[in-house]
């Protein structure tokens, strides 16, 4: 992903789907910014489920801080359960983060080459570790790898936006999100679409 992608793709949703072509006029330019510190965003992304994003931010901030701003696999798993729980984490966290790093040592979790990969290449692999799910990997897609046709089906906020948005009597579930990103002409770029939606819910 670079800036004249992102500038393709916001003209291509603001000519196709006039609803968000209304956030985007009121919104400031979508910046989402790729990185290649996977194993780190994988850590926050397990930190922080569940939480609110205040809650979320404050946890990481000293989980993050104990490791000097550098957690490695191996000293995550060097410490004791209790140890990390003293940092917030939750018992099921501890033991996810372990299980991440874990299996990151062992190469089961390899990062290696992994834009080459295609979305359901990636699912498949992190959904192998505890506590990553498919919506945690998308997020993974879209803010990490800056994925720019995926479609988080699955999250929360992203339904509520599209429910507001498009006048819904309820929650869409994921046909119809399905059916809604195809004929507002969403794709190739519902990475992005999603994040005007995500944006919407802040006007």
């Amino acid at each position: 992903m670079n800036s004249n992608q992102i500038t393709k793709g916001i003209k291509h949703i603001y000519n196709n789907d006039t609803k968000i072509a209304r956030i985007i006029d009121l919104t400031d330019k979508c910046d989402l910014k790729p990185h290649n510190k996977y194993y780190y965003s994988l850590l926050k992304a397990i930190v922080g489920q569940q939480l609110s994003v205040k809650a979320a931010s404050s946890i990481n901030k000293k989980f993050f801080l104990f490791f000097d701003g550098k957690p490695s696999p191996q000293n995550i798993l060097a410490k004791k359960d209790q140890t990390l729980r003293d940092l917030g984490l939750s018992w099921a966290k501890v033991k996810y983060v372990k299980d991440l790093s874990k299996k990151v040592i062992e190469k089961e979790i390899s990062f290696r080459n992994i834009n080459n990969k295609t979305d359901q290449n990636i699912i498949d692999l992190l959904t192998k570790v505890k506590g990553i799910g498919v919506w945690t990997v998308h997020m993974f897609l879209i803010f990490t790898l800056g994925r720019l046709n995926v479609l988080p089906v699955s999250d929360l906020g992203l339904r509520n936006a599209i429910k507001k948005l498009y006048n819904l009597r309820k929650l869409p579930d994921e046909k119809k999100i399905r059916i809604i990103a195809k004929k507002n002409g969403w794709y190739p770029y519902c990475s992005i679409a999603s994040w005007y939606l995500w944006e919407s819910l802040e006007i």
